[in-house]
């Protein structure tokens, strides 16, 4: 865990009607997160990108975001997460940098896609190097046999908000759960980054080398962009519910690798924008 919260006390001017005072208000914190990856051989560490995060779960973060980059293929490809261990490192800056030690095949996939740059907490598609790698050509189509009801669906957006301890209390983060065919929460992130939430998620799994996650459903609140999809693609999960819509390019990807996904899940109601064969008629 990071030594910064994730949440930070501030004053506030609030109006309410003809009535207008001073309160406490609480923020989600938006910290920068440095990633930095190093060879086997424990060698000088690089800078491979900054990202904007809330602070919390670094460490799945990091591995999320390396798996979803391409520079990890397997849990086997990360050797080690650390911060730096130098005294004479500031305590906040420490606190804000995470250091990947990788496999020589990944440090080399590491190499070519290293960026330096800052990705901010909005950022999806700017994580890609390339076009190419959006939609690659050869991409191969989810297997999974999993099947759901309407119901189990209609149930998830709840069940999503009573689980966000941070967004009850700042209303200000972004949420990606993980449930299981049966309805059941495995697991849930928050970000005020939608793309950090589900790489927080995706890493805490990767971490425990329980990839893939063929027979669960991403649930996201916000909308579904194309990053999304290509997170919850990486990992294997067949299904994607979002409260909000999906971009163009999130249901072409979807449509292309076999990925169910379902936009405007609120109130009993949804739309399937993409492999709707997953979800039962009744």
């Amino acid at each position: 865990m990071s030594g910064v919260e994730p949440i930070e006390k501030t004053r506030v001017v609030t109006r309410d009607g003809d009535r207008q005072f001073e309160r406490e208000d609480a923020l989600a914190v938006e910290e920068p997160l440095e990633i930095r990856i190093r060879p086997a051989h424990r060698g000088a560490a690089r800078s491979f990108v900054t990202t904007m995060r809330t602070p919390g779960n670094d460490e799945e973060l990091v591995a999320g975001l390396l798996f979803a980059e391409g520079v990890l293929a397997s849990r086997a490809d990360l050797l080690g997460l650390e911060r730096p261990v130098d005294p004479r490192i500031e305590p906040e800056l420490r606190a804000n940098v995470m250091i990947a030690t990788l496999t020589p095949d990944a440090e080399k996939r590491g190499q070519k896609l290293e960026r330096g740059t800052v990705m901010g907490s909005a950022c999806g598609v700017c994580g890609k190097t390339s076009i190419e790698n959006v939609i690659p050509p050869d991409v191969a189509p989810l297997a999974s046999d999993l099947r759901i009801r309407p119901d189990l669906l209609f149930a998830l957006p709840g069940k999503l908000r009573e689980a966000q301890s941070v967004f009850s209390t700042t209303g200000g983060l972004h949420a990606a759960g993980l449930f299981d065919a049966g309805g059941r929460l495995r697991a849930l992130r928050e970000d005020i980054g939608r793309h950090n939430a589900t790489d927080k998620l995706v890493g805490r799994f990767l971490l425990r080398d329980e990839l893939p996650l063929v027979d669960s459903v991403l649930m996201v609140s916000g909308r579904a962009g194309f990053e999304i999809v290509q997170k919850a693609y990486s990992a294997g999960i067949p299904v994607v519910a979002s409260v909000s819509a999906p971009s163009s390019l999130a249901v072409e990807l979807a449509d292309a690798c076999g990925l169910t996904l379902v936009g405007f899940l609120r109130e009993r109601r949804y739309n399937v924008y993409a492999n709707p064969a997953r979800i039962l008629a009744v």
